[in-house]
């Protein structure tokens, strides 16, 4: 795209985010009709499939960026859409939630404790893989990556026993939390669907559209918007960390927004901590694609990233913990931390840079 005037590659971005958006709210809508239809259950239909259908941008954009063995950007790609995505929830705490108290009063529940250090126990091992040499790859894998893919699995082992049973009252959840009872988004949306006619099957055929088409747009948008962005002079780390991490967080922002409305707030806060905690199991692909030992190649602005994303991630886990009542500006005190921290973050990603 490197030839294309910049009006041509500004169209293709915002085209592409378009796309993106429009097929996010397709893939939550069909996705939660087929976990529900095929029992998948809470865990497996919730934190696995969503998290991998919300993710195709990102895992378009990883695939693409191994076999062209070029790991700066999918390391950049996947670390730093963990903290944006993280951001996500302020937009739903300002705008999805109806009831005037915050999303994490609303949501408090301690299987989202454990579903926010997951993340951060992923996060940690990312850092700590980023110091091994890359002369330990053997049968096109290494010790990190694989580690990072078995912290994830034991993690969600964990959690969906956390969600059926825990030694605390009412499995973990708050007093005074949401009425009804995590995953009622799948079923109301299983429902209206019935309703309108929907089968099985048209709901699958759906679903492959969407994902084929993010997919595709996941790239398009990548390759579009370094080379527009780039030549407004803004560098790639940093056009990875906010401008191409707000546009494929896209998907997370319309199905968080979704659940939000729906009074679904533990599966919206579930949603963004399982989409980030799944992110980082994307270093073993890219290391089996690219053939190369990835998390090596990171620098010290991913990194960076990876504390901001972790710092984040903790901020809401004391907000699930503590439970805030009051508000500012529609948000929890959580929240604008969690947005004033953010932004710090970025004025630091640019002096780093």
């Amino acid at each position: 795209m490197s030839g294309l005037p910049s009006w041509s590659l500004l169209l293709i971005f915002l085209a592409s985010a378009a796309v993106i958006w429009l097929a996010g709210i397709k893939l939550s809508d069909t996705t939660d009709v087929l976990a529900e239809r095929l029992h998948l259950g809470s865990a497996l239909g919730g934190i696995v499939v969503l998290a991998v259908a919300t993710n195709l941008p990102e895992i378009a954009i990883t695939v693409s960026a191994a076999a062209a063995h070029q790991l700066d950007v999918a390391v950049g790609n996947i670390l730093g859409g963990i903290a944006i995505q993280t951001v996500v929830l302020v937009a739903l705490d300002a705008f999805g939630v109806r009831v005037r108290k915050p999303l994490t009063y609303q949501a408090g529940s301690l299987v989202l404790v454990l579903e926010g250090s997951l993340v951060v126990i992923v996060l940690l091992v990312v850092v700590a893989g980023a110091q091994l040499p890359g002369s330990l790859l053997h049968a096109r894998l290494t010790p990190d990556v694989v580690l990072i893919a078995i912290a994830w699995v034991v993690g969600l082992l964990l959690i969906n026993r956390a969600s059926s049973s825990l030694p605390w009252t009412d499995s973990g959840d708050a007093p005074d939390t949401q009425p009804e009872p995590r995953g009622n988004r799948r079923k109301k949306k299983d429902a209206a669907a019935t309703k309108k006619g929907m089968s099985t099957t048209r709901a699958a055929v759906v679903f492959g559209i969407a994902a084929v088409a993010t997919l595709i747009t996941g790239v398009t948008i990548e390759r579009s918007g370094e080379q527009f962005f780039g030549n407004l002079g803004l560098s790639g780390v940093l056009f990875g960390a906010t401008v191409l991490a707000a546009a494929t967080s896209l998907p997370e922002l319309s199905t968080g927004i979704t659940s939000a409305r729906m009074g679904d707030y533990q599966l919206a806060m579930g949603d963004i901590f399982g989409g980030n905690a799944f992110l980082p199991v994307l270093f073993l692909p890219a290391t089996l694609i690219s053939g190369s030992a990835v998390l090596p190649a990171a620098g010290r602005s991913d990194i960076y990233l990876t504390a901001l994303g972790a710092v984040l991630t903790i901020i809401y886990v004391f907000g699930l913990i503590f439970r805030p009542k009051r508000e500012v500006a529609r948000m929890g005190p959580d929240s604008i931390t969690v947005f004033v921290v953010y932004l710090l973050g970025v004025a630091g990603l640019i002096a780093l840079q």
